[in-house]
């Protein structure tokens, strides 16, 4: 074979970014914007959004513990509403999303609770609205080997895409080279993110409202290892969805590979 033919046949070939110009506009209808958290590891007051760190508990209640061990639960991200993007305000409702985890491993609650599944007992996702009056958090988390604050400072956008299972079942075709091309343009994006799409290790996984049945809305991603020291399962990726209709059903799941 010619080596120059061989040349000629590179050069004529459409490059990725070529590629994924002609795979944009199928997918516009569908791209979002994802947010993601610029963090410093530093304490904050009790009302900054954050990863790990001394959440906003009102005066008449204890920290959030276990249903399995009894133990504190480690806070796992708090979003105070004031504080996030100026388009999503409102994503929420109004006041702080609060999620908490259960690390006992000690009594191995992650296992026993089925915390990879929304609505465990190992687990409590809510929204509270306290007056600046009631809150009376303690100086110090009560969590054993509590993880390290991270203070979110500020947010940054990026363009997000669902995968291909996800455009399937909203209409969307794509042909095996497109597919690839769109899971090596690593869409959906992981790491920790605000809105956008969910990044999904397995099958496409919404959990329904226990309410309505209505598959609930993705409003934060946490990913394995990225501003929080841990790790869901075997490099897993993890979700808090809210019912849009019944906002007080929120729940956090996760899958690995």
């Amino acid at each position: 074979m010619n080596i120059f033919n061989i040349f000629k046949k590179k050069e004529s070939e459409s490059s990725p970014k070529e590629n994924w110009e002609s795979l944009k506009p199928i997918l516009e209808s569908h791209r979002r914007v994802a947010w993601f958290p610029n963090t410093l590891e530093k304490a904050s007051n009790p009302t900054s959004s954050k990863f790990s760190g001394v959440p906003a508990i009102s005066r008449d209640e204890k920290w959030p513990c276990c249903s399995n061990c009894n133990e504190p639960m480690q806070l796992f991200l708090q979003l105070n509403s004031q504080e996030l993007p100026a388009t999503e305000k409102n994503l929420f409702g109004e006041g702080m999303l609060q999620v908490f985890y259960c690390t006992n491993w000690d009594k191995e609650c992650e296992v026993n609770c089925e915390a990879f599944f929304p609505f465990s007992k190992s687990t409590l996702v809510r929204v509270v609205d306290y007056k600046s009056e009631v809150i009376a958090s303690p100086d110090l988390s009560p969590v054993k080997d509590a993880f390290p604050e991270r203070q979110i400072i500020g947010w940054e956008s990026k363009e997000d895409y669902p995968n291909w299972e996800e455009l399937e079942n909203l209409g969307v075709t794509l042909t095996d080279a497109q597919s690839d091309l769109l899971c090596d343009m690593e869409y959906p994006l992981p790491k920790d993110k605000l809105l956008g799409w969910p990044y999904w290790v397995q099958g496409v996984e919404y959990p329904d409202c226990p309410e309505c049945g209505t598959p609930m809305k993705l409003i934060f991603q946490i990913d394995s290892e990225d501003n929080l020291p841990y790790m869901f399962g075997d490099v897993g990726c993890s979700h808090i969805t809210q019912c849009e209709s019944h906002k007080d059903k929120l729940a956090i799941a996760w899958a690995c590979s």
